[in-house]
Protein backbone atom coordinates (compact mmCIF):
# COMPACT_ATOMS: atom_id res chain seq x y z
CA UNK A 1 0.00 0.00 0.00
CA UNK A 2 2.76 2.41 1.16
CA UNK A 3 4.72 1.88 -2.09
CA UNK A 4 1.47 2.26 -4.19
CA UNK A 5 0.66 5.58 -2.39
CA UNK A 6 4.51 6.93 -3.22
CA UNK A 7 3.88 5.83 -6.92
CA UNK A 8 0.93 7.68 -6.80
CA UNK A 9 2.92 10.92 -5.13
CA UNK A 10 5.68 10.65 -7.89
CA UNK A 11 2.70 10.44 -10.89
CA UNK A 12 1.37 13.38 -9.01
CA UNK A 13 4.73 15.35 -8.89
CA UNK A 14 4.92 14.63 -12.72
CA UNK A 15 1.04 15.99 -13.50
CA UNK A 16 2.04 19.50 -11.81
CA UNK A 17 4.60 20.14 -14.83
CA UNK A 18 3.16 18.22 -17.32
CA UNK A 19 -0.86 19.31 -17.08
CA UNK A 20 0.19 23.19 -17.35
CA UNK A 21 -0.88 24.99 -20.39
CA UNK A 22 -3.23 27.82 -20.99
CA UNK A 23 -4.94 25.98 -23.97
CA UNK A 24 -6.05 22.18 -22.26
CA UNK A 25 -9.73 21.61 -22.07
CA UNK A 26 -11.20 20.91 -18.86
CA UNK A 27 -12.39 17.43 -18.03
CA UNK A 28 -11.78 14.46 -17.39
CA UNK A 29 -8.12 13.74 -19.08
CA UNK A 30 -6.02 10.43 -19.18
CA UNK A 31 -2.29 10.62 -18.12
CA UNK A 32 0.02 7.67 -19.16
CA UNK A 33 3.38 7.56 -17.17
CA UNK A 34 6.66 5.33 -18.00
CA UNK A 35 9.87 5.21 -15.64
CA UNK A 36 12.94 4.44 -16.30
CA UNK A 37 16.50 4.38 -14.63
CA UNK A 38 18.56 4.64 -10.92
CA UNK A 39 19.51 1.12 -10.36
CA UNK A 40 16.30 -0.20 -12.14
CA UNK A 41 14.18 0.19 -8.60
CA UNK A 42 12.14 2.35 -9.59
CA UNK A 43 10.71 -0.26 -12.70
CA UNK A 44 10.56 -2.94 -10.29
CA UNK A 45 8.38 -1.05 -7.31
CA UNK A 46 5.89 -0.33 -10.16
CA UNK A 47 6.03 -3.57 -11.06
CA UNK A 48 5.50 -4.61 -7.71
CA UNK A 49 2.50 -1.99 -6.73
CA UNK A 50 0.56 -3.57 -9.76
CA UNK A 51 1.16 -7.21 -8.62
CA UNK A 52 -0.35 -6.32 -5.58
CA UNK A 53 -2.94 -3.93 -6.56
CA UNK A 54 -4.20 -7.18 -9.13
CA UNK A 55 -3.23 -10.26 -6.30
CA UNK A 56 -5.73 -7.75 -3.55
CA UNK A 57 -8.63 -9.57 -2.30
CA UNK A 58 -11.68 -8.01 -4.78
CA UNK A 59 -12.91 -6.32 -1.78
CA UNK A 60 -9.62 -4.65 -0.93
CA UNK A 61 -8.76 -3.85 -4.38
CA UNK A 62 -12.09 -2.01 -4.41
CA UNK A 63 -11.74 -0.33 -1.10
CA UNK A 64 -8.26 0.84 -2.41
CA UNK A 65 -9.38 1.93 -5.86
CA UNK A 66 -12.58 3.56 -4.08
CA UNK A 67 -10.35 5.77 -1.52
CA UNK A 68 -8.06 6.76 -4.61
CA UNK A 69 -11.29 7.54 -6.64
CA UNK A 70 -12.22 10.16 -3.22
CA UNK A 71 -8.89 11.93 -4.20
CA UNK A 72 -9.50 12.50 -7.92
CA UNK A 73 -7.73 9.07 -8.78
CA UNK A 74 -8.29 6.42 -10.90
CA UNK A 75 -5.37 4.35 -11.55
CA UNK A 76 -4.95 1.23 -13.74
CA UNK A 77 -2.15 0.06 -15.12
CA UNK A 78 -0.21 0.61 -19.03
CA UNK A 79 1.77 -1.27 -21.21
CA UNK A 80 5.01 -2.01 -20.83
CA UNK A 81 4.65 -1.16 -16.70
CA UNK A 82 3.79 1.76 -16.81
CA UNK A 83 0.95 3.41 -15.07
CA UNK A 84 -2.23 5.36 -16.03
CA UNK A 85 -3.90 7.99 -14.06
CA UNK A 86 -7.35 9.63 -14.52
CA UNK A 87 -7.73 13.02 -13.38
CA UNK A 88 -10.50 15.52 -13.00
CA UNK A 89 -9.54 18.98 -14.35
CA UNK A 90 -11.78 21.69 -13.07
CA UNK A 91 -12.06 25.10 -15.60
CA UNK A 92 -10.55 26.45 -12.33
CA UNK A 93 -7.28 24.33 -12.80
CA UNK A 94 -6.86 25.22 -16.24
CA UNK A 95 -7.27 29.00 -15.50
CA UNK A 96 -4.79 28.80 -12.94
CA UNK A 97 -2.53 26.64 -15.08
CA UNK A 98 -1.96 24.33 -12.24
CA UNK A 99 -3.53 20.88 -11.15
CA UNK A 100 -4.25 20.11 -7.32
CA UNK A 101 -1.19 17.62 -7.35
CA UNK A 102 1.08 20.85 -5.84
CA UNK A 103 2.53 18.96 -2.87
CA UNK A 104 3.46 21.14 0.57
CA UNK A 105 7.02 21.43 0.11
CA UNK A 106 7.65 21.44 -3.75
CA UNK A 107 7.64 24.28 -5.89
CA UNK A 108 7.63 24.89 -9.74
CA UNK A 109 8.46 27.23 -12.44
CA UNK A 110 7.76 27.19 -15.74
CA UNK A 111 9.83 29.34 -18.67
CA UNK A 112 7.32 30.77 -21.02
CA UNK A 113 5.41 28.99 -23.17
CA UNK A 114 7.30 29.06 -26.84
CA UNK A 115 4.67 27.27 -29.75
CA UNK A 116 3.95 24.56 -28.37
CA UNK A 117 6.76 23.50 -26.25
CA UNK A 118 7.12 24.58 -22.38
CA UNK A 119 9.70 24.19 -20.26
CA UNK A 120 9.32 23.58 -16.28
CA UNK A 121 11.52 22.54 -13.41
CA UNK A 122 10.49 21.55 -9.58
CA UNK A 123 11.83 20.93 -6.19
CA UNK A 124 10.29 19.11 -3.40
CA UNK A 125 11.55 18.66 -0.11
CA UNK A 126 9.39 15.87 0.64
CA UNK A 127 10.26 13.33 -0.53
CA UNK A 128 13.67 14.97 -1.22
CA UNK A 129 13.61 15.55 -5.73
CA UNK A 130 14.18 17.92 -8.14
CA UNK A 131 13.52 18.30 -11.85
CA UNK A 132 13.09 19.42 -14.94
CA UNK A 133 11.94 18.76 -18.07
CA UNK A 134 9.82 20.02 -21.53
CA UNK A 135 6.46 19.83 -22.27
CA UNK A 136 5.00 19.45 -25.95
CA UNK A 137 1.17 20.17 -26.85
CA UNK A 138 -0.38 18.36 -29.88
CA UNK A 139 -3.51 19.95 -29.30
CA UNK A 140 -5.52 21.41 -26.24
CA UNK A 141 -6.28 17.55 -26.06
CA UNK A 142 -2.94 15.76 -26.17
CA UNK A 143 0.39 16.49 -24.67
CA UNK A 144 3.80 14.93 -24.29
CA UNK A 145 6.78 15.24 -21.77
CA UNK A 146 9.44 14.36 -21.07
CA UNK A 147 11.23 15.18 -17.27
CA UNK A 148 14.74 13.79 -15.70
CA UNK A 149 13.98 13.78 -11.63
CA UNK A 150 16.84 13.30 -9.07
CA UNK A 151 15.63 12.05 -5.36
CA UNK A 152 16.87 10.59 -2.71
CA UNK A 153 15.98 7.20 -1.71
CA UNK A 154 17.29 5.98 1.46
CA UNK A 155 19.88 8.12 1.77
CA UNK A 156 20.65 7.48 -1.94
CA UNK A 157 20.60 9.65 -4.50
CA UNK A 158 18.73 8.32 -7.76
CA UNK A 159 18.11 9.51 -10.95
CA UNK A 160 15.60 8.47 -12.85
CA UNK A 161 13.57 9.28 -16.81
CA UNK A 162 10.05 10.06 -17.56
CA UNK A 163 7.85 10.01 -20.03
CA UNK A 164 4.47 11.43 -19.80
CA UNK A 165 1.15 11.67 -21.81
CA UNK A 166 -2.20 13.43 -21.32
CA UNK A 167 -4.94 12.91 -23.45
CA UNK A 168 -8.53 14.48 -23.08
CA UNK A 169 -11.33 11.71 -22.99
CA UNK A 170 -14.20 14.50 -22.31
CA UNK A 171 -15.74 17.13 -20.69
CA UNK A 172 -17.63 14.51 -18.35
CA UNK A 173 -15.65 13.41 -15.29
CA UNK A 174 -18.35 10.21 -13.95
CA UNK A 175 -17.81 9.38 -10.99
CA UNK A 176 -14.19 10.96 -10.59
CA UNK A 177 -13.92 13.90 -8.79
CA UNK A 178 -11.92 16.67 -9.19
CA UNK A 179 -8.44 16.82 -6.95
CA UNK A 180 -8.99 19.68 -4.22
CA UNK A 181 -7.37 23.13 -5.42
CA UNK A 182 -3.92 23.89 -3.58
CA UNK A 183 -4.68 27.57 -2.18
CA UNK A 184 -3.22 30.73 -3.69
Amino acid sequence: MKLLAGIAALAFVALSGGAHAQTIKPGLWEFTTQMSGGDGKMANAMAQAQKEMANMPPEQRKMMQDMMAKQGVQMGTGAGGGMTVKVCMTQEMVDRNEVSSHQDGCSHTNSPRMGNTMKFSFVCTKPPSKGEGQVTFTSAEAYNMKMRTTTTVQGRQETMDMQNSGRWLGSNCGSIKPLAMPKK
